[in-house]
């Protein structure tokens, strides 16, 4: 049993020993295989290790060579800031040396200057004795202390400044004078040669030819009741001269011209009695009030006006039967309606509120027959009720200057106003009128100190003064003219202008023998 039992247990042993072994043998082949995988992954590794390596160092090299590249280009600018610094810092050491040079030039010119002041201060004092002394010298030749010199030389200097100022005044009004001469005549005269009208508007007249003496008789009536009716349904007078005439006489324009054309009618119709006149009358007064709408119309037609009152139109038609200085009234204020246009256009103003202006300027002459007053304030008292606009009623009421301009559209209907009236032919004055405008303006100028002699020229377009030449010099004969020619435009109504021409003339007359 117990050799049994040792035998079990060899037999133990020994398969423990076997299974220990065998254990062990598959542990080392295990083992045999892991180390021969570590071989593997340690060679692979290895591998991996130098590609990393090598990977390294190539990137290694690249950013030493991409260093070395930028540290070069630094290294460039900072050589170039250097060599930038260095040209600097010399400039700045020259101009150093240059601000040394101007402040030893500087100090050196000061001291020339204080030897200068020095030197200026003994002579000052030198001629300051010299001026004492020439002035005691100079109060005992003239007799005259210092103030009186002061006072004379003031004095002389005092007039020489005045004739210098009044020459500088002369020259600058007649530069300015001929400057708005030249500009008034040329925007004036392009006007007028935009407009030239064909002829002068026939004048009318008063006065009717009868045939022969019998028609003359039948016109008178028995006792005189043919012409008395005529009066009567008239209004006006009538004038039986000693010829085979008969002159209408009276202030209505429109009244007259009824009695002209009613006197006409009769004359031709041959059968003249109270009744047959009555009639003749009313067929007249019709026609002319049809004549006279006809003109009113056809004058805002020709001009295109709008918004115009009837009262207005039936002025205007009335201004037809209307002369002043014998000039056609109508026609008169057509032509200042256009030159009032032209001349606003070449202003750069508005040409259709000066043409209206213009155009009823004279309007109040339709009634200044009926209504009393001046002409200008009556139109514009009309225009103003018939709903005109301000700028036109003062156009209106101030181109005879009669109220002050509110507008600049005022003196161009003025201007316009004075053209169409003064133009050659438009207008004649009677002899007795013309001598008094000569007589008025020699009387003015002879008025004034001075004056020798004085001739209005050329229809009294000129007054020609000739002054004591010893009395007056050139400047006081130039102030003259001036005073002349403002006392003329205050005291006198003219047309244009009225050229003031003073003369100063001194001759020496010597004979050889």
């Amino acid at each position: 049993m117990v050799m049994v039992a040792g035998v079990g247990t060899a037999v133990i042993g020994v398969f423990g020993t076997i299974f220990f072994y065998w254990r062990i043998g598959a542990k080392l082949d295990r083992l045999k295989k892991v180390e021969e995988k570590l071989r593997y992954s340690k060679r692979d590794l290895d591998a991996k290790h130098r590609e990393q390596s090598l990977k390294l160092k190539d990137e290694l090299y690249q950013r030493r060579k991409k260093f070395e590249t930028e540290l070069k280009q630094e290294q460039s600018k900072i050589d170039r800031l250097s060599s930038r610094v260095s040209e600097r810092i010399e400039k700045i050491e020259q101009r150093e040396n240059d601000v040394d040079s101007l402040r030893r030039e500087l100090q050196q010119k000061e001291k020339d200057v204080f030897r200068k002041e020095d030197s200026l201060r003994l002579k000052e004092e030198k001629l300051r004795l010299l001026y004492d002394e020439l002035l005691k010298k100079l109060e005992h030749i003239s007799s005259m202390s210092q103030e009186e010199a002061k006072k004379v030389l003031f004095e002389t200097l005092e007039a020489e400044v005045r004739l210098s100022q009044q020459k500088w005044l002369q020259k600058v009004d007649e530069e300015t004078r001929q400057t708005a001469k030249n500009k008034a005549i040329d925007i004036i005269v392009t006007s007028m040669q935009r407009y030239v009208a064909d002829q002068v508007a026939a004048h009318t007249s008063g006065v009717v030819h009868l045939p022969n003496d019998e028609m003359k008789g039948r016109i008178i009536g028995k006792e005189g009741r043919n012409i008395k009716s005529l009066e009567m349904a008239t209004g006006m007078e009538f004038v039986i001269s000693e010829s085979q005439d008969i002159t209408i006489s009276g202030f209505n324009p429109i009244r007259r011209e009824v009695a002209k054309r009613s006197l006409e009618k009769l004359v031709a119709d041959g059968r003249i009695n109270p009744t047959r006149i009555e009639e003749t009358v009313a067929q007249c007064e019709s026609e002319i009030e049809d004549i006279v709408q006809e003109y009113g119309k056809d004058t805002i037609l020709e001009f295109n006006l709008q918004g115009v009152h009837p009262e207005i139109v039936t002025l205007l038609g009335k201004l037809h039967f209307r002369t002043s200085f014998s000039q056609n009234v109508l026609m008169h204020c057509k032509e200042v309606g256009v030159f009032s246009r032209m001349i606003a256009q070449e202003l750069g103003l508005d040409g259709s509120i000066a043409l209206r202006a213009g155009l009823f300027h004279d309007i109040g002459k339709a009634l200044s027959a009926e209504i009393e007053g001046p002409h200008a304030i009556i139109g514009a008292d009309v225009a103003r009720r018939c709903g005109e606009d301000i700028v036109i009623v003062n156009g209106i009421e101030a181109h005879h200057e009669e109220v002050p301009f509110t507008s600049v559209y005022s003196p161009i209907v003025c201007i316009a106003d004075a053209i169409s009236a003064s133009r050659p032919g438009a207008r004649r004055e009677t002899f007795a009128a013309y001598i008094k405008r000569l007589e008025s303006l020699e009387d003015i100028a002879n008025s004034f100190e001075g004056v020798k002699k004085t001739f209005a020229l050329q229809a009294g377009r000129e007054v020609r003064i000739i002054v004591e030449e010893d009395r007056l010099n050139d400047e006081q004969a130039f102030a003259l003219a001036q005073e002349i020619a403002r006392k003329i435009e205050k005291e006198m109504n003219f047309p244009g202008q009225i050229k003031v021409n003073v003369i100063r003339e001194k001759r020496s007359i010597e004979y050889a023998k």
